[in-house]
């Protein structure tokens, strides 16, 4: 079966995909399916994650990218390839360039996170960092290929690029043939373009489900409108699919066959990092762990069993030490609180020995004692707590003021 999207659009079939997967048998991973007992649990029906952050490359991006540069013509190999990237993609092409032989320009931020341009490096690109977002890194990539003649090889918006991403769907089916709801985050909608078409295909009845960070939703509005819409400074730490216009071909694809897009909060992917890195012991990244967080939020609205893609786990050490925090912050497990205590020799101790009775732990203490704001005999402090949850924070605070101390925060 095959899906047009519209005459001025290439069409992307089910035999598409399925040459596709061919092609990247002995490149691609095939990757595990592991279950969720605690999102089971919740859901009341089985999950189970498709773990493409144990992907080369860390991430889905390599399926895509070999299916692209394995279809150019001799002479298009021979003038390289260019593309632009903050993460995944960038580490996608630079693989897959090197596997068949071509030459590969990648553009990055120059805020990009050094582990992923050292991987890019790494797996045999030349790096170019350009631009302090990625808008005026794909404008120097593209003029780098107009100058040059390297092929622009674009993250999401082509036909072999979605061929190639589908074929997570068709291990999807293989894996586990009787998933009723597969949930996979949306940034140009390349992933979800290409699952939708392999699986529809083959099991109209699946439900199809996108998820996009609220501060970076533009496919709600494309939706809406009926046609791919740009939004203003998407914002989220979810780098991956932190996309402000949908891609022209996959928009098409997931408008006709995936059932409903959501969208979830900056806590909802903290939380849901937490939980793969706690509960499964997986690292994913805020992008990849999109899924979870929509099945955390409202486990009660999914029929299962349930597949959930973790479509990458390249996440910055520095960010993910933020993220966690957030997300202990989220969960009631994480408490910072300003308080003012007489500076006298001897009230911090007193101050830890409250702490110590409500059995909090902890983990940074900051002491100022000069500041306009303060009166002669005062001093203020910053503890940074871990707690047990909401309830515990409440009788944290509790005690404080019963000590007799001023909470300011």
């Amino acid at each position: 079966m095959s899906y047009s999207t519209a005459d001025s659009f290439p069409t992307v079939t089910l035999d598409d995909v399925r040459g596709a997967q061919k092609m990247l048998a002995g490149v691609a991973r095939v990757t595990a399916m592991e279950g969720s007992r605690h999102l089971s649990g919740l859901v009341g029906a089985p999950v189970h994650f498709k773990c493409e952050n144990l992907q080369r490359t860390g991430s889905f991006k390599l399926r895509g990218a070999y299916v692209r540069i394995a279809g150019l013509l001799p002479e298009e190999r021979a003038a390289g390839v260019v593309a632009a990237s903050a993460g995944n993609h960038a580490q996608g092409v630079a693989l897959a360039s090197s596997l068949l032989g071509v030459r590969s320009t990648l553009f990055m931020p120059t805020g990009a996170p050094l582990p992923k341009v050292a991987a890019t490096r790494h797996y045999g690109a030349e790096v170019r960092l350009h631009g302090t977002v990625v808008d005026e890194t794909l404008a120097a990539a593209q003029e780098y290929a107009a100058e040059t003649g390297a092929v622009f090889i674009h993250p999401f918006d082509h036909p072999d690029i979605i061929a190639g991403q589908g074929t997570v769907g068709l291990e999807i089916l293989e894996q586990c043939p009787e998933v009723r709801t597969i949930v996979v985050g949306i940034g140009g909608g390349g992933l979800a373009a290409g699952i939708a078409i392999a699986v529809k295909s083959l099991r109209p009845d699946v439900r199809i489900v996108g998820v996009q960070a609220a501060g970076a939703a533009a496919y709600p509005p494309s939706l809406a409108a009926g046609r791919p819409v740009s939004i203003d400074n998407p914002a989220t730490m979810a780098d991956g699919i932190k996309v402000g216009r949908p891609g022209d071909v996959p928009f098409r694809i997931v408008g006709d066959l995936v059932d409903e897009v959501r969208t979830v909060s900056e806590d909802n992917l903290s939380s849901a990092l937490l939980l793969c890195l706690e509960r499964a012991k997986l690292v994913v990244e805020p992008a990849g762990a999109s899924p979870v967080a929509a099945l955390l939020s409202t486990p009660e609205e999914f029929e299962g069993p349930v597949v959930g893609v973790l479509s990458g786990g390249n996440v910055d050490p520095l960010l993910m030490q933020r993220i966690l925090r957030h997300g202990m912050a989220a969960g009631g497990r994480y408490l910072q609180v300003r308080l003012r205590l007489t500076d006298r020799p001897g009230a911090l101790a007193t101050l830890l020995g409250v702490l110590s009775v409500v059995d909090a732990n902890v983990l940074d203490v900051s002491h100022v004692r000069t500041d306009p704001r303060l009166g002669l005999t005062e001093a203020e402090v910053e503890l940074h707590l871990e707690t047990k949850g909401p309830e515990h924070c409440a009788e944290v605070e509790q005690a404080l003021r019963e000590a007799g101390y001023t909470v300011i925060d």
